[in-house]
């Protein structure tokens, strides 16, 4: 996703997205990627169901939904430091 990094580097949500194979036809993604990290600017550690409510009016081909949501918690980590 263009922009989301300001030095061309794979953002930590990327990266996670990478690792738990959140990726298949990439149709979808710069949506996910997108609504997640806006997610995780407002909430650094959204639960499993704010996760989905968030991402409810992106739909996705392949099925990675569980994909998604691994990544995103594993990405909330980076996200929770970057605030303190």
């Amino acid at each position: 996703v263009e922009g989301l990094s300001r030095d061309g580097e794979l953002t930590e949500l990327q990266k996670a997205f990478i690792e738990h194979g959140s990726l298949q036809c990439g149709f979808c993604t710069p949506a996910f990627v997108l609504a997640s990290h806006q997610l995780l600017l407002e909430n650094p550690n959204p639960t499993d169901e704010e996760i989905k409510e968030k991402l409810s009016g992106i739909l996705c081909r392949c099925g990675t939904y569980y994909e998604i949501i691994e990544a995103i918690k594993s990405a909330s980590n980076f996200y929770r430091k970057k605030q303190r």
